[in-house]
């Protein structure tokens, strides 16, 4: 079986053993469960939650309460995936299930043995918090955003990571130096003049993952509409006229934003329902070369 990483976490939902029950057959008013924030809040729409738990490790997600293994499908070899998901029956004890990360790729057992440990001790730790806390409680809350990123990010694929604080800094290398002994070089201090998202071209990246406007290299631009329920992602023609006929101009802007659309969905880490209005094309045949684009 696989499982996609959503960002820094992983949410899982059984496809087996799914209830036909409504939901208030299933919990009483003033019932006490433990949950999982799956999702933020957002606008006038609370927060998800799942009774599903997951604990993202370095190298492991640990799931309490759920026999199930799975590996990242970002790891494409097949010989690999299959070492792995060996080692993750083999280590998992009875009662859990487990997703084997990206970055686990190339890892020794004893790697994600040490990883696992980790993971299950910190479940037994909120396990003993929920027997002495009062609903509602914070049990448990993942790692800052900077510690966080490593974890998830540092990998032997990863040149370098770069900070231009000085205290940041010291904090990561003795995190490194602690957890991930091997990758503890790659971490570099930015002492350029230059400030440090100018220097990198994160700038640039961030303008284009924040505007609702995005224009393309052919004067060709998409909107991108965030609302509750959906996003919605219109693209237009802009400046571009082109030397072909109009519905030659409309495919080549139609195809040059599908690969941006792509760009922008995992920049943006957007999910749930998209809707992308394309500019209208004659053609069935050009709109088969768009559809086959996008998949």
């Amino acid at each position: 079986e696989e499982e996609e990483e959503k960002g820094d976490s992983v949410e899982f939902v059984p496809r087996k053993g799914r209830s036909d029950l409504a939901i208030e057959d299933l919990i009483q008013s003033g019932q006490e469960i433990l949950v999982h924030v799956s999702k933020d809040p957002i606008g006038s729409k609370g927060a998800r939650v799942t009774s599903y738990i997951t604990l993202p490790g370095r190298y492991l997600v640990l799931m309490p309460n759920v026999e199930h293994v799975g590996i990242s499908r970002r790891i494409a070899d097949e010989q690999e995936r299959t070492r792995l998901k060996t080692i993750a029956e083999t280590i998992k004890p009875k009662g859990y299930g487990l997703i084997v990360r990206t970055a686990s790729e190339r890892c020794s057992e004893e790697e994600l043995k040490k990883d696992l440990d980790f993971l299950i001790l910190l479940w037994e730790n909120i396990q003993r918090k929920k027997e002495k806390a009062a609903a509602p409680s914070l049990l448990y809350s993942d790692l800052d955003l900077v510690f966080r990123s490593v974890r998830d990010l540092l990998t032997q694929n990863v040149e370098r990571l770069v900070i231009d604080s000085a205290e940041e800094y010291e904090r990561l290398k003795e995190f490194v130096r602690t957890y991930f002994s091997k990758l503890r070089d790659k971490i570099v201090f930015y002492e350029g003049q230059e400030p440090i998202f100018d220097a990198f071209g994160v700038e640039l990246d961030s303008s284009r993952a924040l505007g609702r406007k995005v224009w393309l290299k052919s004067g060709g631009y998409i909107v991108i509409d965030q609302i509750e329920a959906m996003t919605v992602i219109d693209v237009n023609t802009g400046k571009f006229v082109g030397k072909d006929g109009l519905e030659d101009t409309i495919l080549k802007i139609n195809l040059e934003a599908v690969k941006e659309i792509a760009y922008q969905i995992r920049l943006r880490n957007l999910g749930g329902i998209i809707i992308v209005d394309f500019i209208d094309m004659e053609k069935y045949e050009n709109r088969g070369k768009v559809f086959n684009a996008f998949v």
